[in-house]
């Protein structure tokens, strides 16, 4: 895939990373104790999605353009995320859809509490520089423009113990499935207690059950899979994605069933499915 997330923001993709990101983020804060987010592949921070860029796939429209207005049982991660994507549009018309969407790290930072703790990483240097810029007063927020893969290896456990790691490569080298499963094995190995969310495009089904393999192979427990698709496979555009989340805290497969269940109706009538099952159960 030749990515540049600037096309993307705010589509089914995101919408499916971004719920379950903050019903995870919403189950560790259950406890008072500290917890630590890392981000890997963190990108800009926030888009414009009116722009000329995101005007050419229209994927923003059919994505956060669809639940902006969603009615009916809506559940609560996915209400906590149009309340965190509305602070970001305060300027625009109550009506209307928003125009700026968060990247993860905005979403995660909306929802630490002072207490807890970020660190992000971001490779391209116009990208970071964006980051710090959007981060510049956060205390809680440290920005690495380094590999996101090689500063999980060196940073984590963190000293609260406790915390999530996102993986979301843009999955521009051939062997990504293969260094985003081998990086959180070597990363699970030092801090076993740690949540990872490793999200990927379902393009290629036979490279996506390799991937299930090696996490399952690796003796890794508490593997939980989760897949929302919006359409049939097609080699032009991506339909499909989905995240391998281990160690995910207590009842969040109950909850993440709901979010992509709704997502799926929401999203692709009639057509949408969602898939949430154990690889390696608990």
């Amino acid at each position: 895939m030749n990515y540049r997330h600037a096309y993307h923001a705010g589509n089914f993709a995101d919408l499916m990373k971004h719920g379950v990101l903050v019903s995870l983020l919403q189950a560790l804060s259950r406890k008072s104790k500290p917890w630590c987010y890392y981000d890997t592949h963190a990108d800009a921070g926030l888009y414009d999605i009116r722009t000329e860029l995101a005007a050419k796939t229209g994927e923003a429209e059919a994505g956060i353009g669809r639940l902006w207005h969603a009615a009916g049982h809506i559940p609560e991660p996915l209400i906590e995320l149009r309340r965190i994507v509305s602070a970001f549009n305060q300027a625009e018309p109550t009506e209307a859809k928003p125009r700026h969407y968060p990247g993860s790290p905005a979403i995660a930072s909306a929802l630490a509490r002072d207490h807890d703790r970020l660190i992000v990483a971001e490779r391209h240097p116009e990208e970071a520089a964006l980051l710090k810029q959007h981060f510049h007063r956060e205390r809680r927020v440290a920005v690495h423009e380094r590999d996101g893969y090689e500063m999980i290896q060196a940073l984590v456990p963190p000293a609260e113990r406790r915390g999530l790691v996102l993986m979301d490569p843009p999955f521009e080298r051939e062997d990504e499935f293969g260094v985003l499963a081998e990086t959180c094995i070597a990363a699970h190995a030092r801090w076993p207690d740690g949540v990872y969310a490793l999200w990927y495009p379902v393009k290629d089904t036979a490279a996506v059950a390799r991937f299930h393999r090696r996490l399952r192979q690796s003796g890794m427990a508490r593997l939980l899979v989760t897949e929302l698709r919006v359409g049939p496979a097609t080699a032009a555009s991506l339909t499909a994605s989905g995240m391998v989340i281990v160690n995910p805290p207590w009842q969040s497969d109950r909850t993440i069933t709901d979010l992509l269940a709704f997502l799926a109706r929401v999203l692709a009538p009639g057509q949408g499915e969602s898939d949430v099952r154990w690889l390696v159960p608990e």
